[in-house]
């Protein structure tokens, strides 16, 4: 399979070596834009400073795409999906959700209790990122995220923080997977300088050819002109 861009192309080779994926999953991940979704989800100047250092430091904002392409759930679009639905699909293929979600991620728990003087709080997923030792807790939410979504994600971070993480850990990572985001909401709520806390969206099935092929266009315009500034 043809990757034109090489810097797309080094990643894709360089991921496949590391975590031994099959052909199948190789393409896989070139049809869902897996590199494309990464680094859309960042700063692009701040990306590209990044790759230029040496060795580069892994942050939390690094593994973090958007969207995240949930197709291999077989799951309709529909109002009638539930997030017990959703959860339990993404448990039944957890391999592949971890192939999505990318290198390093450990599953730990679902739906782990939380007890705050006598009131019980169920994070959804939680996980452990091994290359940025920390814990990672996923929320699924099926509509527009709100601002009580982030408040509560913030509870579970700072949870985790204080009462499960070890000393050798690193702060913990939240992410908020929903089908539509308001990345506003969460720079008010959390501020500019939140490097803990994120939102992405996801979908339920491959994007389409004309949307592949626009979404190439689109994120190949913003590599090269960030390629410009730094090249």
């Amino acid at each position: 399979m043809r990757v034109e861009h090489p810097a797309a192309r080094e990643y894709y080779e360089r991921e496949a070596a590391s975590n031994s994926w099959s052909v199948r999953q190789l393409e896989r991940q070139i049809h869902s834009l897996f590199f494309e979704r990464l680094l859309k989800s960042k700063d692009q100047e701040a990306m590209q400073a990044r790759l230029a250092e040496a060795p580069p430091v892994l942050k939390p904002i690094d593994i973090i795409k958007d969207p995240y392409v949930l197709e291999f759930l077989d799951l309709p679009e529909s109002h009638e999906l539930s997030e017990t639905a959703l959860e339990n699909a993404l448990i039944g293929s957890l391999q592949q959700f971890l192939l999505e979600l990318g290198n390093g991620f450990a599953f730990v728990a679902r739906q782990m209790r939380i007890t705050l003087e006598g009131d019980h709080f169920y994070p959804d997923l939680v996980f452990y990122h091994i290359r940025l030792k920390c814990y990672a807790v996923v929320d699924l939410k099926l509509e527009k995220l709100t601002h009580g979504d982030v408040g509560q994600m913030q509870l579970y971070v700072n949870y985790f923080d204080r009462e499960v993480r070890g000393e050798d850990d690193n702060p913990t990572v939240g992410l908020l997977l929903c089908t539509e985001k308001n990345d506003a909401v969460v720079r008010y709520i959390l501020g500019e300088e939140n490097d803990q806390i994120f939102a992405a969206k996801y979908q339920l099935a491959l994007p389409t050819k004309e949307q592949l092929e626009a979404e190439l266009r689109k994120e190949r315009m913003r590599i090269e002109e960030s390629a410009l500034k730094y090249g």
